[in-house]
């Protein structure tokens, strides 16, 4: 069986390319495809439809942990102590104990791997202070997003009459997420072990099996229960093009794949991505009077791409850059610009941050002095 399995799941990966006036996603009630970098829709149907999300719900919980990881608030060494309310979950679980201890990292595992419940629950409790105060971070965070058809009532995902989303809206929360790179880590393990404190393991296996089966799927969340049916937020990577799907709603787990296969072979084989700047590419140096050293590299911070049909010819593009007024001090990261990329048309079609690479002190008074006193003695 599972040797029938692995051969049919190797062939998804290899069915014809469906053009998109076609609906690629069948068999399910919504669906959507956006490519990453750009966030352009390629394909979408009742894309804004409100449903029910089941645990993909879990992508906007490990959205709010991995913030909370890389704001320093959270380390994935710290110990997180599992509460009667954590362990009492039902659902998908990975069998915690009321009083077990466990890394923030393992229970990261337990939730992309095994969409486990109490996990989940475990980490609400742990980065909101409680279950309550952390759905309140989801629903905020879910506002900041500009997300207008999702409203969260738990972090799992179990069905609620006002816990809703739209394919749309998890499309914009996954990509959110794979910007965190490190979470991919988890998301893309296909099996793995749960280490017990007592000393034994708990099998943990990928509630989504594209990650095992079709080249470049390396997340995201699946999601199933009785109202929602059966959902799942895809992403994969080919060379430099990454693509995101959604489908919500489909009858089976295999026509919840069958539909994600035919968007993923449509997105990969129909587009490509046309790379305009690198990040990193140095725009020269800025003059900030009242910094300490006068002249500052800067340099751009992210990469600007262009989404292309691969039977297109590549774009032509100019850009034109605008300086901030700033001062000192400022830090690494800081945004003192932007780049504007225009097309052929010489509409802007992008913007990228023109961002300082080192720290930048303020200049003091001694610092004023010997730069005028130069000034002076330049003229004589």
């Amino acid at each position: 069986m599972k040797k029938l399995l692995a051969v049919i799941c190797c062939f998804w990966a290899f069915l014809p390319v469906v053009f998109a006036e076609e609906d690629l996603a069948p068999n399910s009630k919504s669906a959507i495809l956006i490519e990453v970098s750009t966030g352009k829709v390629l394909f979408e149907k009742n894309s804004d439809e409100k449903l029910a999300p089941a645990s993909m719900t879990k992508i906007m919980s490990m959205l709010l942990i991995m913030e909370a990881i890389e704001s320093g608030k959270l380390s994935l060494d710290d110990s997180v102590m599992i509460s009667k309310n954590a362990a009492s979950m039902g659902g998908s679980q990975i069998f915690l104990q009321e009083g077990e201890s466990y890394k923030v990292s393992e229970l990261l595992k337990g939730i992309a791997i095994a969409s486990g419940n109490d996990a989940v629950v475990a980490m609400a409790e742990k980065v909101g202070g409680s279950v309550e105060s952390f759905v309140a971070m989801m629903n905020e965070r879910a506002k900041g997003l500009g997300l207008v058809n999702t409203h969260f009532d738990n972090p799992h995902g179990l069905d609620s009459p006002n816990h809703y989303s739209c394919a749309r809206d998890m499309s914009i929360m996954g990509r959110e997420l794979v910007k965190h790179e490190k979470i991919l880590e988890f998301t893309s393990i296909y099996e793995d072990y749960l280490k017990k404190p007592d000393g034994s393991s708990t099998w943990l296996v990928n509630t989504n099996r594209l990650v095992r089966f079709y080249n470049g799927v390396d997340g995201l969340k699946t999601g199933f229960t009785g109202t929602a049916g059966y959902c799942i937020t895809t992403t994969a990577k080919k060379e430099n093009m990454r693509i995101l799907s959604v489908v919500m709603g489909a009858e089976t787990s295999d026509l919840r794949s069958n539909d994600t296969v035919n968007m993923l072979n449509y997105g990969f084989n129909t587009y490509q991505i046309q790379k305009i700047l690198d990040e990193g590419t140095s725009y020269g140096e800025i003059y900030i009077p009242s910094a300490k050293k006068e002249n500052v590299s800067v340099s751009l911070k992210q990469s600007i791409t262009d989404l292309k049909k691969v039977t297109d010819p590549e774009k032509k593009f100019t850009s034109e850059v605008e300086y901030f007024s700033v001062e000192a001090p400022l830090k690494a990261g800081d945004i003192v610009g932007k780049v504007r990329i225009k097309d052929e048309s010489l509409e802007i079609s992008y913007e990228g941050d023109l961002i300082i690479s080192e720290d930048i002190p303020r200049a003091n008074i001694w610092d004023f002095f010997k730069r005028n006193f130069r000034y002076f003695t330049s003229l004589y």
